[in-house]
């Protein structure tokens, strides 16, 4: 019995250090990929004090290059949310003949270059593009403009919505909603009152991924924009130009109120979800 024990509590003390080992390196990795570039943007965005904060926001191209950034964003999770619940609806429900190339192609934006989906924006709509005849006898201009930033941010930023949806209308599958539709509710009632509520996690953080990816886009905005100084230049793309004109301070200030916007967003998400599980338990 001694020699069990003994060798119970020597596998308990493997055990403990396996654990503490996979643990440090699991806060080594966060610690140099993500918590020191992180430090030493604050560094550099704050070594000179708030007043260069704040004459960096009262500048009128920092200022649009943010609104600008603002509606690509809200326009992009307002699209991915909604098609993307549907997309994700069909291809957790639904059994039909090329679902295995559906869902290959919702994930075509992830394998593709950002900068080869700004070069097909341009042949779609640009001069002798496909579609630029259409567009430009409705006096209506895609490319170098608004329309042409929103359509490639929202073809970069499609999977984020459906990637987290889906596992979880697969894990919870459709006795609830069988359920809600023997009692009479339609099926519009049963996505709200059921359906809904039960992905909503998910669905907020896929919507937390898809606003992080609109904001921080680069290439594919690059491409299509044109990048004019206060007419198409997005908070991103400020940011590369100001590195190009030696400003480095006020592009550190722009990353990281960009960065801050993210991981404000995503940290409250997490404490909303906490606060409702313990409610609930």
């Amino acid at each position: 019995m001694s020699a069990i024990s003994t060798s119970a509590r020597a596998d308990r003390r493997k055990a403990r250090l396996w654990r503490a080992l996979m643990l440090s390196v699991a806060l080594l990795y966060v610690a140099v990929l993500l918590l020191a570039p992180l430090g030493g943007i604050i560094y550099y965005a704050l070594k000179e004090g708030l007043g260069e904060v704040g004459h960096t926001f009262r500048q009128s191209d920092v200022r649009h290059a943010f609104y600008l950034t603002a509606i690509i964003m809200v326009v992009t999770v307002i699209v991915t949310t909604f098609f993307g619940i549907i997309v994700a609806l069909v291809l957790a429900r639904d059994r039909f003949v090329g679902k295995r190339l559906v869902s290959a192609l919702v994930d075509l934006p992830l394998a593709v270059s950002p900068v080869i989906v700004g070069l097909m924006a341009v042949l779609l709509f640009g001069r002798g593009g496909w579609f630029e005849p259409f567009f430009a006898a409705r006096g209506i201009q895609v490319i170098f403009a608004l329309p042409s930033m929103i359509l490639v941010t929202i073809f970069i930023s499609i999977p984020f919505v459906i990637r987290e949806v889906v596992p979880v209308l697969q894990e919870l599958g459709m006795e609830e909603e069988q359920a809600a539709w023997t009692l009479g509710a339609s099926r519009l009632q049963t996505f709200r009152r059921v359906t809904l509520p039960n992905i909503r996690w998910g669905l907020l953080y896929g919507i937390a991924l898809s606003a992080a990816r609109s904001i921080g886009e680069v290439g594919a905005v690059l491409i299509v924009s044109g990048s004019l100084q206060g007419q198409t230049e997005t908070a991103t793309l400020y940011i590369l130009r100001a590195f190009d004109q030696y400003q480095e301070q006020q592009a550190y200030i722009v990353a990281l109120t960009l960065a801050s916007f993210s991981i404000v967003m995503l940290i409250g998400i997490e404490t909303l979800k906490r606060r409702a599980s313990r409610e609930a338990g």
